[in-house]
């Protein structure tokens, strides 16, 4: 059994088009997986993770080429995912994290990508410096859902 408390790791780079928004969600929901979530919690992560990518893509780097990075750590049975860009960056973050505010309303966004990552995560925290970037690090906790067969696992291992 994989000791948690130790801590786990992973990183992906890739470039900002919004085509590999959905390889990012993918993979860290492959890498949460060993967490054993309920399908709620997997679906909330990458929903906050899409929301955070879309905002690298369409506002960090305005659709322009670029990089975008995803950390991922789990600590005991928390996930911890940061997704940074170093595009032009968020000049009032308070501003751009109220619902319904939306930076590009000639796209017709909607304003909703940092409530989306509110509600779906346990913590979110938002850094930014104009012309340098933004780094959105978001935290969840899993449940701890275990099923019959690693139950069964776990009284043979005692």
């Amino acid at each position: 059994m994989l000791n948690f408390n130790e801590g786990d790791r992973m990183r992906l780079e890739f470039s900002g088009r919004s085509d590999n928004e959905s390889f990012a969600r993918m993979v860290v929901a492959a890498f949460c997986t060993k967490l054993n979530p309920t399908l709620d919690e997997i679906s909330d992560v990458k929903t906050a993770v899409s929301e955070a990518v879309t905002n690298s893509i369409v506002h960090g780097y305005e659709n322009e080429n670029g990089i975008v990075v995803i950390e991922c750590e789990i600590q005991d049975r928390t996930i911890t995912v940061v997704v940074q860009d170093y595009g032009v960056g968020i000049e009032d973050i308070k501003q751009a994290m109220e619902p319904l505010y939306t930076s590009k309303p000639e796209l017709e966004r909607s304003g909703m990508g940092f409530s989306f990552m509110e509600a779906f995560m346990d913590e979110i925290e938002v850094e930014s410096k104009k012309g340098e970037g933004t780094r959105i690090t978001m935290k969840k906790t899993i449940s701890c859902k275990m099923t019959e067969a690693s139950e069964v696992s776990e009284t043979n291992s005692k």
